[in-house]
Parts: structure tokens; sequence; C-alpha cells
């Protein structure tokens, strides 16, 4: 994703929501932590769950299949440092 996509409107994903996205066929969790805008990988590294249908709380994530969490800043897995999410820059 060399280029900026537009993928969603300020009001579809308004502070402490996520919304799942498809940009240059990939799948993306754009999430607002307090007008703060946040994109990772959607897919679940544990088994390909939809991060961007999951619960948003702060900036944590929760898969909704498995209840894997991780960071929608940095990407990082809540208990494991070596799993982390791809994250990719976001503009307003």
């Amino acid at each position: 994703m060399s280029e900026w996509s537009p993928i969603a409107a300020v009001n579809d994903c308004p502070p402490g929501s996520i919304v799942e996205r498809i940009v240059a066929g990939r799948v993306v969790a754009l999430a607002n932590v307090d007008g703060v805008w946040h994109a990772i990988d959607g897919l679940c590294p544990h088994q390909g769950g939809p991060i961007g249908r999951g619960r948003l709380c702060g900036s944590v994530v929760t898969c909704p299949w498995h209840g894997w969490q991780f960071d929608v800043a940095s990407g990082r897995h809540g208990l494991s440092p070596t799993v982390r999410q791809e994250c990719f820059p976001v503009r307003e």
C-alpha cells in the first residue's frame, strides 16, 4: 500500500470504535482512539479472525474469534512480544 486510499468517512468510525475495511485487496482494521487514527493488519495471526470486528477498549482491540489482543497504536500482542500486527500510516 504505497499510495493513499480513502477507506472511511470520519463518521464511519467515531472515537472508541474500530471498523474493518479492504484496502488494495488487504483487510485492514481502522481504529479511532480518542480522535487519533490507527490502522493495523485486519487478520489475526492466530487463525485469521477479523480484528476490525472486535471490541476496542482504549487502544487495545480484542479479536472476536479467540480473544487475542493487540495494541492498535503499535500492533503489539498483549502477551507475546514476538507477535505483532503490521501497522499502516493514517491521515485524515
